[in-house]
């Protein structure tokens, strides 16, 4: 008998399959803890906090070629050093190089300066550390940070112990980890500060910088505390900013989930009166949040906005009640926000009848000799206490009035100026091609010249606009909530070959005065500039926008009520 090869249709059907179980993100409260990149496998092969005995006990003795390559790419991080880029190499170069190819035998150091608080004496010890160790470098960062750069591994055993005998540390600079905290340049002295956060900073730091419980973060974790409306707290993983409840007092409104890079969001307000007593537990709570569940899988979704996206904050609130604080934080006020953004730049009143005075250097670009005559100017007006701004400036405090004109003129002749422009004022770059390994483009020169041009051209332009240059697209200089934000990349230039350029966002900012609604920039098709065309373009646009504003209209507000080509 023949066989067809026809098929027959079986009388029994297909086994059902079983449901797909969804994919894991990495979540250890799940039950996700096996490493799921190379990232984590560093992690749990040994906790970050241990490379420093390293760096002493071998690194500092053998040299750069002795150290293990997940050190260096890794762990290093967590004591606040990064390999810099190898001079001569092209943005174009950026994304093809191996890391090995890119980095240089030198580092880059961040030292924390938690709450932007400096003495005289850590001043002159940052002054002293630049002058004899990374060749006079030491910008300011728009996280309160200084920022070394020719460091190497085998000065950094002398470079802790100088630090450390002043009260300043390096851990946990970078890093999955709690980074810097935030805090108000006139903490303790501002006239309309009804509470002084510092302490519970001081607890912060404390408490668990340094502490393994927190030293393995699916990533960074940023922290803002303030009373005054005067860090971009809509920008960072957790805020605290100031508010009066109406039963309670003064005590702090909690904010989660912000952060710019490629994804940006802002935080969100968790509804949630905090005490200044409770700062550090509510803070310790979120922490733990995103230490357990935060997603591990990908690097790319592992910040804490993505989890509060996810959730949305009323279950947030409700795991850190129920899970992490065995209590129910008490409901509370929005804060209120003041009539003009605040950046302390120029001369003011402390609530003790002295002043202090905000200065501007140009770009957060400040060097180790010019840090060292700033102390002694300090010291010889009677002052004992700088502090860094989220905004790449500095203050000094406690300045006697009759004294506070002569210390204006002396910050004039060290290159800092107490009435500065508004480009200057408004300026900020990040670190840029020169050192930084992610960069495209750079930042630091484009900036100084684009100071210099429209102080020559609009010397006397009379709003503020601020302007934030960034050399790749994680927006360090925190691009998308600028006026003029710009994204480095490589562009084509008026001869077809690629040049470094700018991707330009427009009217970005955050909420930080009444009337200003959060936002991202705009961004228009094909709305690009040479970084060498820059100067020219960013003037056009100013007079366009001094020509065309209504009363009182801010150029965010002009940039969305114009039509797209008067912004090109």
């Amino acid at each position: 008998m023949a066989v067809s090869s026809t098929p027959t249709r079986s009388d029994n059907p297909p086994a059902a399959r079983a449901p797909r179980r969804p994919r894991g993100e990495g979540q250890w409260a799940l039950g996700h803890r096996e490493p799921l990149n190379a990232n984590e496998r560093i992690k749990k092969d040994d906790d970050p906090l241990n490379v420093r005995a390293r760096i002493e006990n071998i690194y500092a003795h053998r040299g750069f070629a002795s150290i293990d390559p997940q050190d260096l790419r890794g762990r290093f991080r967590w004591w606040g050093l990064y390999t810099q880029r190898k001079a001569g190499i092209d943005g174009g170069r950026t994304a093809v190089l191996e890391p090995h190819e890119l980095e240089d035998e030198f580092f880059m150091l961040r030292v924390r300066v938690d709450g932007g608080q400096l003495s005289l004496a850590q001043l002159r010890v940052i002054a002293d550390i630049s002058r004899e160790f990374a060749r006079d470098t030491a910008d300011i960062t728009d996280r309160q940070n200084i920022q070394f750069h020719w460091i190497r591994v085998e000065d950094m055993p002398e470079i802790w112990r100088r630090l450390e005998e002043v009260g300043l540390q390096t851990t946990e600079a970078c890093g999955d980890c709690p980074r810097i905290v935030l805090g108000s340049p006139v903490a303790g002295v501002a006239r309309d500060e009804l509470l002084d956060p510092t302490p519970a900073i001081d607890e912060i730091v404390r408490r668990y910088v340094g502490d393994k419980r927190f030293s393995n973060l699916p990533r960074k974790f940023k922290t803002s505390i303030s009373w005054l409306v005067d860090t971009p707290y809509e920008a960072n993983d957790i805020a605290f900013l100031g508010v009066e409840h109406p039963e309670h007092g003064p005590g702090f409104d909690l904010w989660v989930g912000g952060g710019l890079s490629t994804n940006p969001m802002l935080a969100k307000r968790l509804g949630a009166w905090v005490p200044l007593a409770e700062v550090p537990d509510v803070w310790a709570g979120v922490v733990g949040i995103f230490r357990d569940y935060g997603y591990r899988r990908l690097r790319n979704r592992a910040r804490l906005k993505f989890l509060v996206a996810d959730w949305g904050v009323e279950k947030f609130r409700e795991v850190l009640e129920k899970e992490y604080l065995g209590r129910t934080l008490l409901d509370g006020p929005a804060p209120e926000l003041p009539a003009k953004p605040v950046d302390h730049i120029g001369v003011y009143a402390q609530r003790d009848g002295r002043n202090y005075v905000g200065a501007a250097p140009v770009v957060g670009r400040v060097s180790g000799p010019q840090l060292a005559r700033l102390a002694d100017v300090v010291e010889a007006h009677g002052s004992g206490r700088v502090r860094l701004t989220p905004y790449q400036k500095l203050l000094v405090l406690d300045v006697a009035p009759e004294r506070t004109d002569s210390l204006v003129a002396e910050l004039r002749r060290i290159g800092l100026e107490a009435r500065p422009s508004a480009w200057r004022r408004g300026t900020m770059a990040c670190t840029g091609i020169e050192f930084c390994k992610l960069a495209i483009v750079e930042t630091k020169a484009r900036g100084e010249e684009l100071v210099a041009r429209l102080e020559e051209r609009l010397r006397d332009f009379d709003a503020d606009i601020s302007i934030h240059l960034n050399g790749c697209p994680n927006a360090c200089a925190r691009t998308q909530v600028a006026d003029i934000g710009l994204k480095g990349q490589l562009v084509v230039g008026p001869d077809g070959r690629q040049v470094e350029g700018f991707q330009v966002h427009l009217g970005g900012g955050l909420g930080m005065a009444q009337g200003q609604t959060a936002g991202f920039g705009r961004k228009l098709r094909g709305l690009k500039t040479t970084a060498e065309a820059l100067p020219e373009y960013v003037e056009r646009l100013a007079r366009r926008y001094l020509a065309g504003r209504t009363e009182g209209e801010t150029f965010a507000n002009w940039v969305i009520r114009v039509d797209e080509e008067e912004l090109r």
